[in-house]
């Protein structure tokens, strides 16, 4: 910890105390005349120093090779030296230097010096900008200096522009934080970000804003790029990319802002206008999007329980993989299951002698790309090793039959009557939403392996109509393998009561479920909200027929709840909403497919438009709530509530001034002596 000399004059440490950048109540200065009191008579006295004050300012830069914003430089090593030890923090991620460098530059912290050393070549008559952002803090007790920027020219003047701006995810508009950000002449081909690094760049902060610095007159278009490589060029489909159509012209002017002083974290002292330069525009706008990956490769296998074998792709297809059993026949033991993107297939194996071997070989045939990006068969061998051996899971069952055979002595010993057979597991069945559900609700019946038949007439649905139970009508629908949904007319406030057969299922291994009964509620009108919501101001045309608005309510967390096609009027009506606090998103299906789509750069494909409701709704039981939104009322930066957006800000740094506490604390130790209380 650094401290300012014990034995200082009484007008030092005045200077010392007062030039902490906070305002002092009178009590305050009282202590602190106190404690200079008691410095000086200390000074007679022996006693054991406690280190004396801390240094609470930042560092300061004193000179520097070449000058800082100097001109006609032509040395690729910089030296920026500074009043005390200093050391610079995550230097990789955030200083960046401008025009880009293609060849990292070496950024160390040295005693009281930063140095780069550049290894590009200069280029002619451009102005170079080191951004540190705030990496810069005093070695000991590690003030901030600030945001700082380094400038020189190997030209005969500096540029000085800037311009501002945030990136957002395109699907869900979330700050992305860490994505490059750059210019390019407006006149400039389409094609450059994938051929040429560009002009200028900067990085976004946890806020997903950037500032790019160095800027010569003139118009530009601006690009957001989530270099993976390093090469600052758009040359791989898994980037993510943003562009501004929109011509960018630096400018500025004069400007004012308000600058609060505190006189404690509670209280304010006073609000000063400080005069600085406006750089414009600073609120450019880019969503950044992933290209639709459709290459399609086997990314791994896996046989994490031994009777189903799953591969995972990076994209679907219309077509399973085509097994043959090299060590196993494969004719009718395998059941195939599929995730809703078809990308993760599981083959559920129906024999249990292939289920008890421990290693599966498998000749696989997938579609999968080739080296030219077509879609081409490919033939893999492939062995599955089960995670837990056959000879561990027979010990396991062991233990079981033990346990029971235990169990089954006591109970002789206590008279009961025992089967001595132990029956076969009944097949479980879950059902879900169980009891209360509401008049949108469908009820799923899941089992945890496939079945092989399902007599859906052994299932049936009763109504509660004057404490008589009716047979009213339901539909039931394949979802997979192992899943049914079940549909019906729900009354609201009506109960009902789900039943099944005995054996009306049976899966793959032989087990049947038990007769099952599962009590229903629906939910009155009067425990729900509805939300109307009317919709404008969407880029959709009359010219765009397929085109619609999606609109979504999201719960507290940000999660969908439910989502709705609105009307040719932009509005859409939400009924029985569960009371609690949402809020609304949107977005233009614009080819009417009901998902959201990229977008694709080289056809100069946006992606589809996604807007969100800057408030909260809050929807209480037996409210009618309704909202008009105009999607460009507010910037698309400003747009998603606080509270869903997941990407936090950066914690900004601040000063310590933790030398008005000590003071206090010393004030009050030498009052304490002298019998005060305070």
């Amino acid at each position: 910890m650094k401290r300012l000399p014990l034995r200082t004059s009484f007008s030092s440490v005045f200077k010392a105390l007062f030039s902490v950048h906070c305002p002092l109540s009178i009590v305050h200065c009282s202590l602190l005349i106190v404690h200079c009191s008691l410095l000086i008579t200390s000074c007679a006295r022996m006693g054991s120093p406690d280190g004396g004050w801390y240094d609470d300012t930042p560092p300061r830069v004193i000179s520097s090779s070449p000058s800082e914003n100097g001109i006609s430089v032509t040395q690729k090593k910089v030296i920026i030296n500074f009043n005390e030890f200093i050391k610079v923090e995550n230097a990789q991620e955030k200083v960046i230097i401008s025009p880009p460098q293609m060849e990292q530059a070496d950024v160390k912290a040295a005693g009281k010096r930063i140095i780069i050393e550049l290894k590009d070549t200069l280029k002619e008559n451009t102005t170079y900008t080191i951004d540190f952002s705030d990496a810069i803090a005093d070695n000991n007790e590690g003030n901030p200096m600030g945001n700082y920027t380094f400038s020189f020219s190997t030209g005969n003047h500096i540029d000085t522009l800037e311009v501002g701006g945030y990136v957002l995810n395109a699907e869900d508009l979330e700050p992305l934080k860490g994505i490059l950000v750059g210019l390019y002449p407006y006149d400039a081909p389409d094609s450059i970000i994938r051929t040429e690094p560009m002009m200028r760049v900067s990085r976004t902060n946890g806020s997903g804003f950037f500032t790019i610095k160095g800027v010569a007159p003139g118009s530009y278009r601006a690009f957001a790029l989530m270099d993976a490589d390093g090469n600052f060029i758009f040359n791989q489909k898994s980037e993510h990319i943003a562009w501004a159509d929109d011509s960018i012209v630096p400018s500025w002017k004069p400007d004012t802002r308000q600058d609060t002083i505190w006189r404690d974290s509670l209280h304010i002292d006073n609000i000063l206008r400080v005069p600085y330069t406006h750089f414009l525009p600073d609120d450019i706008t880019l969503l950044a999007f992933q290209e639709k990956l459709t290459d399609r490769y086997l990314l791994k296998t896996e046989r994490a329980t031994p009777e189903k074998l799953t591969f995972y792709f990076t994209y679907g297809s219309d077509s399973l993989p085509q097994l043959k059993g090299l060590n196993f026949s494969t004719d009718s033991t395998l059941v195939p299951e599929y995730s809703l993107k078809r990308d993760t297939v599981y083959f559920w194996l129906n024999d249990t002698t292939l289920i008890n071997q421990d290693t599966l070989t498998v000749e696989a045939r997938f579609m999968a790309t080739d080296a030219l990006g077509m879609l081409v068969p490919k033939v893999d061998t492939l062995t599955f090793l089960s995670k837990v051996p056959y000879a561990k899971r027979l010990k396991n069952e062991q233990k079981e039959k033990e346990k029971r055979a235990k169990e089954m002595e006591k109970r002789r010993k206590r008279g009961e009557t025992v089967d001595s057979i132990q029956p076969k597991p009944a097949l479980n069945l879950t059902v879900s939403p169980s009891g209360q559900l509401t008049p949108l609700q469908k009820v799923r019946i899941e089992c945890a392996t496939p079945l092989a038949r399902c007599d859906t007439s052994m299932i049936h649905l009763y109504e509660m109509i004057d404490s008589v139970w009716y047979r009213t009508p339901h539909t039931m629908e394949q979802l997979s393998p192992r899943q049914w949904l079940l549909s019906a007319d729900w009354k609201p406030a009506t109960e009902y009561s789900l039943e099944m057969d005995s054996a009306a299922a049976t899966n793959i291994y032989g087990s049947s479920n038990k007769s099952m009964k599962q009590g229903l509620k629906v939910s009155s009108p009067d425990e729900f909200s509805t939300l109307a919501v009317t919709i404008s101001g969407t880029p959709i045309t009359a010219a765009d027929s397929l085109a619609a608005i999606m609109v979504s309510l999201l719960d507290g967390s940000g999660k969908v709840v439910r989502t709705m096609k609105a009307d040719a009027k932009g509005k859409v009506l939400f009924t029985y909403v569960k009371p609690a606090t949402y809020y609304i998103s949107a977005y233009c299906d614009m080819n009417g497919n009901g998902v959201w789509d990229t977008g694709e750069y080289d056809t100069r494909t946006p992606p589809e438009p996604v807007y969100f409701y800057n408030e909260e709704v809050e929807c209480k039981a037996k409210w009618d709530v309704s909202r008009d939104w105009n999607v460009r009322s507010t910037p698309r930066y400003l747009q998603k509530p606080a509270k869903i957006v997941k990407q936090k800000p950066d914690q900004a740094k601040k000063l310590k001034n933790r030398n008005i506490e000590r003071a206090k604390q010393l004030g009050k130790e030498y009052l304490g002596a002298q019998g005060v209380k305070m």
